[in-house]
């Protein structure tokens, strides 16, 4: 393996590890709530998710299969702005998708 491969794995377990471990360390108390590190955080899981969405989201599109992941999408919006469950609407898209690739694919 090449040194800068690994190099990079290292330094992004590192950033991962510590934006995981350290929120939990920290005296978080004394932290106000419209603080520069407040806002940090509250935008890190957004930010999270949004990546997420947009890294398997990428090879659907990529593959053509546009349709089930449209549908899995627009499950998780229709479950989750009613409700404001994050877990039945992570299961509702799951769900739809599922049944959207097994229909279309």
């Amino acid at each position: 393996m090449r040194v800068e491969i690994f190099a990079l794995i290292a330094l992004v377990g590192a950033c991962v590890w510590a934006l995981r471990a350290l929120p939990l360390r920290m005296d978080l108390a004394r932290i106000g709530a419209g603080g520069a590190l407040a806002r940090f955080f509250a935008a890190t899981g957004v930010a999270a998710i949004a990546t997420l969405f947009a890294a398997s989201i990428l090879p659907e599109v990529a593959a053509g299969r546009t349709l089930p992941a449209l549908i899995g999408s627009a499950a998780v919006l229709a479950v989750y702005l009613p409700s404001r469950s994050v877990v039945l609407a992570t299961l509702a898209g799951a769900s739809a998708y599922g049944a959207g690739f097994a229909l279309l694919a």
